[in-house]
């Protein structure tokens, strides 16, 4: 391995948990990933986080979401044993997605994200000549 594939390779390691820059607690959550002929749909657990806390962001081929949960408070507390934890989680996507036409939807704590498949990655029928 050259130390040009070394620095290639760097660049596309999914950050550890170190690296979200926070001493606060962190979950990872639930996903399911689908792939169709024309689609990547990653569909995420994340109960408690609203649109106002979710951060989704594609860089250099890693999907990063982020998601901070709100709690209501209800005046002062005099007794408090809940804590709030939030999420962070982190994929290495493929080259071959169109990350500009991607769509995201929170709806109940659960986010879909669709991720179109780049032309050059989807299926082609190759037709046979007589």
């Amino acid at each position: 391995m050259t130390a040009q594939d070394m620095v290639k390779r760097q660049e596309t390691t999914p950050a550890k948990h170190e690296d979200t820059r926070s001493f606060a607690r962190v979950m990872s959550p639930a996903v399911d990933i689908f792939e169709s002929d024309d689609t990547l749909t990653l569909v995420a657990d994340m109960p408690g986080v609203d649109k106002s806390g979710l951060d989704i962001n594609l860089e250099k081929g890693i999907l990063t979401l982020n998601g901070e949960v709100g709690i209501e408070r209800r005046g002062k507390a005099l007794m408090s044993e809940f804590t709030s934890t939030n999420y962070y989680r982190q994929f290495k996507l493929s080259e071959h997605i169109d990350a500009d036409k991607a769509t995201a939807e929170l709806k109940n704590g659960v986010l879909t994200l669709a991720i179109p498949k780049a032309e050059s990655a989807k299926p082609k029928k190759i037709a046979i000549r007589h």
